[in-house]
């Protein structure tokens, strides 16, 4: 351990949070998180007899380590995951000890969902959050949440007696209806996706408005739940937006650097265009707010013009984000990123152009990965870009083709998917490594909520298809069809009594012959 660390360790606070060991190059080699960063951190630089080989081999290449201090332990175990999704430290896969990740599932979709936990995610139709990288934390953590939203493990049988768990608050109370149920659990998604002091505005209003009418019995149950609510803050805190110190962020220091930005970016959004030949064209608007991905701040478009014309579908996005109405209710971008080439970058700048929004806007192509900026139009200060051009490092690569700059951060870099062409992998690590990662993540993560929101809309129409051509089945039935039964061919393989209990044995009658 050199002398500048082993100063630097003593100033290690006894609070939880994560902690980042770098190489010698500065490259994020491990991240991890600490319920007591000064005993945890200084674990890797005692005695090394307990140590595996895999755990020496991370000790022998820590040249530097920095710490994010966080309000709880569990918070510390959403920041962990998130960051270990964003930079992919290589020891960090090396001691997984073969695990793959853990997802949470929750089936929204059924009539009566259920809470449980998944390491293989499946294309069933549920949701998955995720992923974590700590099974036993983050179950530890869903029991906690549980006291304040309660929700089942397993599906409900019909008929079955009262559980000790409803007995105890733990599962719904007697009673509770399913369209109550799913409301519960939709505020235990928003609470660990960041919802957390809106949830607890939501349920004090709530109690008051009980107390008012003299519901006194529903006004202390919802102060109780309040107070566990409270009790919890002490314990788990899942905000993404509360975890990050923007000043330690190295990989937004050095994009302000590198755009010449007047500040450092507190909330980058990401856009992407989804749809199959012109058919429900989608858009998605991802939020990364300090750095790290806020859910709760994600949109979604459904472009109010179908075709197969990905600068004009971006061009739409654009517009409606930046309607008045938009702006006034999600505020302004410090940075937008576009998902695509010069034509999908012209198109948003032709956008923000009309709407008279000057918020700096660059694109990243998806044939080479490459950061893409217009001079001028693009309203970022170019000083640093083009000082690359003319002197570039050995890892960087400028040029300007035509009227834009064309940006490659990682030439030594290799290909790692279809859709991340060279983004991760790669033999050096450089200077501009943290940005990289950073474009990546928000680039993959808008790729990915627009992929599965058309994904949504192609499966709906698929069903409804069959559906719509039966006469005397109209929007509202074949919603309730859906519902109850999750997908048309569970329609299909439905018995005649239990059709007629879900939608009345008159439109069960009209039904029959078609399926």
């Amino acid at each position: 351990m050199n002398k500048n660390l082993e100063a630097k360790l003593k100033t290690l606070p006894s609070s939880p949070g994560v902690y980042f060991h770098k190489s010698k190059s500065g490259e994020i080699i491990y991240v991890g998180k600490a319920a007591v960063l000064r005993n945890r951190v200084r674990q890797y630089f005692q005695s090394q007899r307990d140590m595996d080989i895999k755990t020496r081999a991370l000790v022998a290449e820590i040249e530097d380590t920095d710490w994010t201090e966080t309000e709880s332990e569990i918070d510390a175990l959403f920041l962990e995951s998130e960051m270990v999704k964003r930079y992919m430290p290589r020891f960090n896969i090396l001691l997984r000890d073969d695990k793959s990740q853990m997802y949470v599932r929750i089936d929204m979709k059924s009539e009566w969902p259920y809470v449980c936990f998944t390491r293989n995610p499946a294309d069933d139709g549920a949701d998955y959050y995720g992923p974590y990288y700590n099974g036993y934390a983050i179950k530890k953590a869903l029991r906690y949440l549980r006291r304040v939203f309660p929700y089942y493990t397993k599906a409900p049988k019909l008929g079955e007696r009262v559980s000790l768990d409803s007995h105890i608050g733990l599962s719904p109370l007697p009673g509770t209806s399913s369209q109550e149920y799913k409301a519960t659990l939709r505020k235990l998604v928003r609470y660990f996706e960041g919802g957390r002091k809106t949830l607890a505005k939501e349920i004090e209003k709530e109690m008051h408005q009980a107390a008012k009418l003299h519901d006194f019995e529903n006004a202390a149950r919802l102060r109780n739940r309040l107070n566990d609510l409270r009790e919890l803050q002490r314990k788990i805190m899942f905000g993404d937006r509360e975890f990050l110190d923007i000043s330690k962020d190295r990989a937004l220091g050095d994009l302000t650097t590198l755009l010449s930005l007047p500040k450092i970016p507190a909330r980058i959004e990401g856009y992407d265009i989804s749809h199959m030949g012109g058919v429900n064209v989608v858009a998605s608007m991802v939020v990364f707010t300090n750095g790290v991905s806020n859910r709760s701040e994600y949109r979604k478009f459904k472009t109010k013009i179908e075709r197969n014309d990905d600068t004009g579908n971006m061009n739409e996005t654009l517009m409606r984000r930046f309607s008045p109405k938009n702006i006034k209710e999600w505020g302004m971008p410090d940075l937008v990123l576009i998902d695509g080439g010069k034509g999908q970058l012209d198109a948003a700048i032709r956008a923000m152009k009309e709407m008279n929004v000057g918020v700096p806007v660059i694109s990243i192509a998806k044939r080479e990965e490459e950061i893409i900026v217009h001079p001028t139009k693009s309203h970022i200060d170019t000083t640093v870009i083009e000082s690359l051009r003319k002197n570039p490092g050995p890892n960087e690569y400028v040029e300007l083709s035509g009227e834009y700059y064309v940006i490659n951060l990682h030439p030594d870099q290799l290909n790692a998917s279809g859709h991340s062409k060279n983004l991760r992998g790669g033999s050096l690590s450089n200077v501009h490594t943290d940005i990289v990662k950073l474009f990546q993540r928000i680039r993959d993560e808008s790729h990915r909520f627009a992929v599965s929101y058309h994904t949504v809309l192609k499966r709906q129409k698929q069903t409804a298809s069959d559906l719509e051509e039966i006469p005397g089945i109209g929007p509202a039935t074949r919603r309730k069809l859906i519902r109850t039964f999750g997908s048309l061919r569970a329609v299909k393989t439905a018995t005649p009594e239990q059709i007629a209990d879900a939608i009345g044995a008159d439109k069960a009658a009209k039904l029959g012959p078609y399926l």
